[in-house]
């Protein structure tokens, strides 16, 4: 055997032994690259920790799969990646695409009605013809025997596609994880729903409360027994985590009041979500006036920092309210300005209102407020462009609607809508002093129950509408909490509640998987239409000048080297 064919031997060996060693390296070392600019296929580390608790197969059934327009293909096309990306850290985690629309699949049509899995139609356009699709941007996730839809498709008011599939995107991680967590996380913490003093009735508030029960334990729970057995309500009231008042109207007794005061002192989180008006038809004219609302709390929330006046806030960046015009069996439904139903965004970074949509308030009023040892947050806030409406004040549609036209038409006066933002909804934290300090206490607290005037840590929020937590019905059907039946829209009324109750019961996982940017690149439309003729010819032809150059390279290449 000749030296040549020995060293191509040697060779040979040295690059498969190469090759195998680079295998087994590649078996224990693995490594995922993700380059993106925002590291939108890297799991946050909320993600991981959820995906840690998966411990037996979970089956995702995507059904984001057909004929799609550009921008379903992207959200398909990322919504695959992001569930590798899950696969590849938790081999438990597999995931199937489906065409539910495909011959073979009529089975999944039962499951989406069983789920709520509602389609999108969109136009899809191919050969210059125009069709209709329907599209279910939907995943289901099966555990344990337990399954829990996702949603890939997120609702936004008045958007564009390209604005709909960003925030889409934003939304991606969140989804799925947070479908991982009902699957897989235990229930620890425990909510409160108070009862007894005028609340929502459980209809009203059934689409939230349904939703927060994936997540804890929920429980009505009444003040009724304060009076007989003030320390066994405490006690009962100290098993939970959290307190959610869901517009009370009738009012607290001192005694009760003291009861909740020392539950926040033992460092117990509360939500409230109260109306300082009321609204009350004349019997006589048959007008509509509202009226300031005491619910014996002014002292209460004044001691923490607060004060919710009775007020009525109108706000040019308002929902439309929907009438009907003629008679019952013609008549018709008509939008109108509504600036009684101020629309509330936050340019506020905090994890309770970032990435969120606008929440919807009716009959809102201004909070201040007050100067103490706690911290203070305005969560949400009108526009600049409001009016404050001093009580009693009458609500005519007849007079307010042709005003507010004119207004939307010409412009508000900048001397009658000179408030400013307000606040509506307050994040209150720190260490809370007791109401009852320094004064004479309703009722004593006999046992191992001692009063506490200088509070533990504690968190509260307050909204100055009992409205943002109200679904409304269809039939006797609850539909979900944010969406506007008259209207068709959504709002973020939901999210902002998911989240403040999150954060109260410091579960921020979540959270920081919603808030997460995503810098999602979209063509320049203009630019598109302006230039695409010069980027249609150089597509065209830059390649074959390309290959022309290289031929003419080769051939000239191979004459020099063979004629010598």
């Amino acid at each position: 055997m000749n030296t040549s064919i020995k060293k191509n031997i040697v060779s040979l060996a040295i690059l498969i032994g190469g090759l195998l060693l680079l295998n087994i390296l590649g078996s224990y070392f693995y490594k995922r690259f993700d380059l993106t600019q925002d590291k939108r296929f890297t799991l946050s580390e909320e993600a991981k920790q959820i995906v840690d608790k998966v411990n037996s197969p979970v089956i995702v059934d995507v059904f984001l799969k057909g004929n799609f327009p550009p921008e379903f293909r992207r959200l398909q096309s990322e919504t695959e990646q992001l569930l590798d990306e899950f696969s590849a850290y938790n081999d438990n985690i597999k995931f199937e695409f489906i065409n539910p629309t495909e011959k073979g699949n009529e089975a999944f049509q039962s499951q989406f009605e069983k789920f709520g899995l509602t389609p999108a139609q969109v136009s899809v356009t191919e050969s210059g013809k125009q069709s209709t699709e329907l599209v279910y941007p939907w995943a289901l996730a099966h555990y344990d025997g337990k399954s829990v839809k996702i949603p890939l498709l997120k609702n936004q008011l008045g958007a564009t596609s390209e604005e709909r599939v960003n925030s889409s995107l934003q939304n991606l991680q969140y989804s799925f994880a947070d479908a991982f967590k009902k699957l897989a996380t235990q229930k620890s913490k425990k909510v409160a729903v108070l009862k007894g003093n005028g609340e929502y009735d459980d209809r009203y508030i059934a689409d939230f409360f349904g939703t927060l029960r994936d997540y804890y334990f929920i429980a009505p729970f009444t003040l009724d027994s304060v009076s007989s057995n003030p320390e066994k309500t405490l006690k009962a009231l100290e098993s939970f985590d959290l307190i959610v008042a869901a517009q009370p109207t009738e009012s607290f007794s001192d005694a009760e009041k003291y009861v909740l005061d020392q539950y926040i002192m033992n460092g117990g989180k509360s939500l409230w979500l109260l109306d300082a008006t009321q609204m009350q038809v004349d019997t006589v004219s048959g007008n509509t006036f509202a009226f300031g609302k005491d619910l014996n709390l002014n002292d209460f929330f004044f001691k923490y920092g607060i004060r919710i006046n009775p007020n009525l806030v109108k706000d040019v960046y308002s929902a439309p309210i929907v009438l009907a015009n003629g008679d019952e069996r013609e008549a018709q439904y008509n939008r109108y300005p509504w600036f009684f139903s101020p629309l509330s965004s936050s340019a506020n970074n905090h994890p309770i209102v970032s990435n969120i949509e606008a929440v919807k308030f009716d009959y809102a009023s201004v909070i201040d407020t007050l100067p103490n040892n706690i911290k203070k947050t305005v969560l949400l806030s009108t526009s600049p462009i409001t009016k404050i409406v001093g009580l009693p004040s009458p609500i005519d549609f007849d007079e307010e609607i042709p005003k507010n036209l004119q207004i939307v038409n010409e412009g508000p006066n900048p001397n009658e809508f000179n408030a400013g933002e307000v606040p509506l909804a307050v994040l209150l934290e720190g260490k809370f002093t007791s109401v009852f300090k320094n004064r004479v206490k309703p009722l004593k607290l006999e046992g191992d129950l001692k009063n506490i005037d200088d509070g533990k840590d504690s968190k509260m929020v307050i909204i100055s509408d009992g409205d943002v937590i109200k679904n409304q019905m269809q039939g006797n059907r609850p539909l979900e909490l944010g969406f506007d039946k008259m209207t068709n829209s959504f709002y973020g009324n939901k999210e902002f509640l998911l989240n403040t109750v999150n954060y109260l019961l410091d579960d921020s996982g979540l959270i920081n998987i919603r808030t997460r940017q995503i810098a999602v690149p979209f063509l320049d439309q203009q630019k598109t239409v302006e230039q695409r003729a010069k980027w249609q010819v150089l597509n065209l032809l830059l390649p074959l000048v390309l290959l022309a150059i290289f031929g003419i390279g080769f051939s000239f290449y191979r004459k020099r080297k063979y004629t010598r």
